[in-house]
């Protein structure tokens, strides 16, 4: 029996229907290309999607920047509360243009805005301020944070500072440099530990020991004039996906030509734009992170000053994703692991630390993501003091769906639960890290770095110097094929301007194809093969990569050469000794009154388990029921949350038995608190079985010793249920 043949019809429906997709998809990339060409004439050329206004121009400060802050101005449906602490974005500048933070209502800026948080943005221009350097930059955007301090001098904290990407480790560094500046800091999608990876999915990281080091970024400063084109860092991550690169992202919009087009639009707008960065920035970001990865070992000095993340006091929140093939978690995290031996080191150094991982969103989505934005960041926004208030330590940040059945549902602010679980530097290394012949193949690296800069500035920079000419450099950024491609589907094509009159006339009698038609099921098949070929491709290169890479710099005798001295034990890489917690006076045990012991008492039956926000909304909401007078400020009750976890950190025996000096000697006040701290203490739910022997423990240093609970005395101002 013969197979059946689709008939001339179902051909011709095809035909039709991908010659009026070509045109359209024509008429879209021409459509890219003007926007390139009026992006490129502006001279702040954003995709912020918000109103903006200019607070401080940094091509105005003592040592200017192309760095601006702007205002977000609020829409016309969203009311600000100033007294709440503002937020601000910082935008990475990593080869793409500006506004990336902002470019959609549903991100970073408009979970934050609806949420009554006044919020503030910083920018940059597309060209350098010549001699412009990263450590301006760094103490420009503080000057910024105070800008924004002085605005709201009654705000409830801090500013919460969110750095994406490359402004992520920026931020960083400001904050280590000015440590009083910062609430907490959010970093999405941000590199701190360059060499960290695992084998066989994290190829970018071979990149410099690929190309001999650093020398080729001076190269390329230096035929641009002193100025690094950042097209070479679009191109860069745009090779790390051939497939999505060189036929997917094309394809997904010619085959939804009808659809596809605005998002499009809107994300080649942005990344179609590359700025420009001094050479001087590059090749700090390159020889001091990126190949050198000093940054965490506290090897970066700006102004005189070692810059030592341990200074920065303000809770880091740090998101990553394992779809991340730019930075992956061990990327984001491994900083940790250089900079602490354990917990303890970072609960003696004051830091709260907490990070979130996503399963799935690529780098770009971390930000960019509405998905993500709608709910990892607002969870994010909505949880900020309850993570600004936690005790020091590592934690997790695990979202779990909220709905009708959950307990104590009202106290939970959207639509998931948002809780801070303790974790170790175990759980870090469980995500994958190098070993120590690994890293000892990254240090070789930046040796061969050093040695090939070396011969690159003694026998060539001076020539390339001296032929480069603005003129040069110009034309050779206009000839990069980034700018090319964009420019060659444009209006300043003669052939491309029938394109524009040929879509509007298959736009008024368009012939999509049936879904099921076969021939459109042929061609689905073949964009498939396409891309399963391209992915075969880019697995066989990491790998190639990785095995030569692995074979060079693991060689003894080149480690040697380049005068890498013996391996140094695990104590030996400690970058700076963690201070100890000190010990404190007796008498602080029993400093304080009812709300203290409140807290400690709190504290103490979650020791260990962590917090979810209906506890601290709980607490919140305890806070604002007493009357104004006696009321404790926000900031207050967040420092009394930290010293009581210190307390109960240096002797929590000792600091159970103080609670009950503490206390009134009134039995039925007694009384009320207890029930206030066991309402708390269950907002998510019944106490498990070691919480019950820790409530136990409270009862008896309230003096209520084996009085139950729903037989006390009920204060139903304090009450949460």
């Amino acid at each position: 029996m013969s197979a059946t043949v689709p008939s001339t019809s179902l051909l011709f429906d095809y035909w039709r229907d991908a010659c009026e997709r070509s045109i359209l998809f024509l008429n879209i990339l021409r459509r890219r290309g003007n926007d390139y060409l009026v992006q490129s004439a502006r001279i702040a050329p954003h995709v912020l999607n918000f109103e903006a206004e200019v607070l401080i121009d940094g091509r105005g400060l003592r040592r200017p920047v192309n760095y601006a802050l702007v205002r977000i101005v609020p829409p016309a449906d969203v009311t600000i509360d100033s007294d709440k602490r503002p937020f601000i974005v910082f935008d990475p500048r990593a080869g793409h243009g500006p506004g990336i933070g902002g470019m959609k209502h549903d991100s970073e800026i408009g979970v934050a805005l609806r949420a009554g948080h006044p919020c503030y943005f910083v920018g940059f221009l597309p060209h350098p301020i010549p001699g412009q350097t990263i450590e301006d930059v760094c103490r420009a955007e503080a000057q910024f944070v105070r800008e924004i301090i002085e605005r709201h001098p009654n705000a409830d904290g801090r500013p919460v500072l969110i750095g994406n990407c490359q402004a992520g480790w920026q931020i960083m560094m400001m904050a280590a440099l000015e440590p009083d500046l910062a609430g907490p800091i959010l970093i999405a999608g941000t590199p701190l530990s360059y060499w960290a990876g695992v084998r066989g999915k994290n190829p970018m990281r071979y990149l410099g020991g690929m190309l001999g080091g650093t020398w080729l970024a001076e190269l390329t400063s230096d035929l641009g004039d002193g100025v690094f084109d950042g097209a070479w860092l679009v191109s860069n991550f745009e090779s790390n996906n051939p497939s999505n690169t060189l036929w997917t992202k094309q394809y997904n919009v010619y085959s939804k030509v009808d659809t596809e087009g605005p998002r499009y639009l809107e994300f080649e707008k942005w990344w179609g734009n590359p700025v420009l960065l001094n050479g001087e920035e590059i090749q700090f970001i390159v020889d001091e992170l990126f190949v050198g990865d000093r940054l965490a070992a506290g090897e970066i000095v700006m102004g005189g000053e070692a810059i030592d993340l341990r200074r920065i006091k303000s809770p880091i929140i740090v998101f990553c994703s394992f779809g991340d093939d730019i930075t992956p978690p061990q990327q984001a995290l491994d900083w940790l692991l250089t900079l602490y031996r354990d917990v303890d080191d970072i609960i003696a150094n004051g830091q709260t630390i907490a990070y979130c991982l996503h399963p799935s969103v690529g780098h770009l989505g971390i930000f960019v993501s509405g998905k993500v934005a709608k709910k990892e960041h607002e969870e994010f926004v909505f949880n900020i003091d309850l993570i600004d208030a936690m005790p020091p330590g590592l934690y997790e940040i695990v979202l779990s769906a909220a709905d009708s059945a959950t307990t104590h549902a009202e106290l939970i602010s959207g639509k998931y639960i948002a809780r801070l679980s303790p974790r170790t530097l175990d759980d870090i290394r469980a995500l994958g890290c190098n070993d120590a012949a690994d890293e000892r193949r990254f240090e070789a690296v930046a040796r061969v770095s050093q040695i090939n800069k070396s011969l690159y500035e003694q026998f060539l920079q001076p020539g390339i110097q001296a032929l480069s000419t603005p003129a040069t450099a110009e034309f050779l950024r206009e000839m990069h094929p980034n700018r090319v491609a964009f420019r060659a589907f444009s209006d300043r094509n003669p052939a491309m301007r029938p394109v524009a009159a040929a879509a509007e006339k298959i736009k008024a009698n368009r012939h999509p194809v049936d879904p099921n038609n076969p021939y459109l099921a042929i061609e689905k098949m073949a964009s498939s093969w396409i891309v399963i070929n391209l992915d075969i491709f880019a697995k066989w290169r990491e790998a190639a990569t990785e095995n030569i890479f692995l074979s060079v710099y693991g060689v003894p005798w080149l480690q040697t050469a380049v005068g890498l001295a013996p391996a140094r034990s695990e104590a030996e890489k400690m970058a700076i000794e963690a201070p100890k917690a000190s010990a404190l006076m007796g008498a602080a045990l029993s400093r304080g009154g009812p709300i203290e012991a409140g807290l400690r008492a709190l504290l103490y039956i979650q020791a260990g388990e962590g917090a979810d926000e209906r506890h601290f909304n709980a607490i919140e909401a305890l806070r604002k029921s007493t009357p104004e007078g006696a009321r404790v400020t926000k900031r207050e009750l967040k420092e009394m949350m930290r010293n009581q976890a210190a307390l109960l950190r240096v002797d929590s025996a000792a600091a159970l038995d103080a609670i009950s000096r503490m206390l009134p000697n009134d039995a039925e006040r007694r009384a009320r608190l207890l029930v206030t701290v066991h309402d708390v203490a269950t907002a998510d739910g019944a106490l498990l079985p070691d919480q019950m022997i820790r409530f136990d423990r409270v009862r008896d240093a309230f003096g209520l010793a084996g009085a139950r609970v729903d037989a006390l005395p009920d204060h139903r101002t304090s009450k949460v249920a």
